[in-house]
């Protein structure tokens, strides 16, 4: 197996929604593989400003590595925080969505249905 793609995101929770980016037709988090020499928070405040233009991620607070192998290896480090700023979908970002669990899961990227998203509501960071 080749090594995992090393990505950190954000997980922008507001009551039960979480902020998603729209890209090639899929949601996925707000972030980006990180580029060498950079560390993880540098990568998220580099890839939010972005993909969602003149924000940053205040008050963060790191949520846990998780890692999922289909259809690709890939760690995620996710971070947790507020929002500072309005967010505006930016360079390749298609649209930004609040999803609350009412879009239909086949949107989702596989790492974020399948592992990301029941951790957070295992964990009640998420309410469904």
């Amino acid at each position: 197996m080749s090594a995992p793609i090393h990505k950190v995101g954000a997980a922008i929770i507001r009551g039960d929604r979480i902020l998603l980016c729209r890209k090639q037709g899929k949601l996925i988090l707000p972030g980006g593989k990180i580029e060498p020499g950079e560390t993880e928070l540098e990568c998220l405040e580099r890839e939010l400003r972005e993909e969602l233009g003149d924000v940053a991620l205040a008050d963060p607070v790191k949520l846990g590595t998780f890692e999922h192998s289909t259809p690709k290896p890939i760690r995620i480090e996710l971070y947790g925080g507020r929002l500072a700023g309005v967010p505006v979908a930016s360079g390749e970002i298609e649209a930004i969505e609040w999803f609350d669990g009412r879009i239909d899961s086949s949107e989702l990227v596989e790492s974020l249905r399948a592992v990301i998203l029941p951790e957070l509501l295992r964990c009640g960071r998420l309410r469904s």
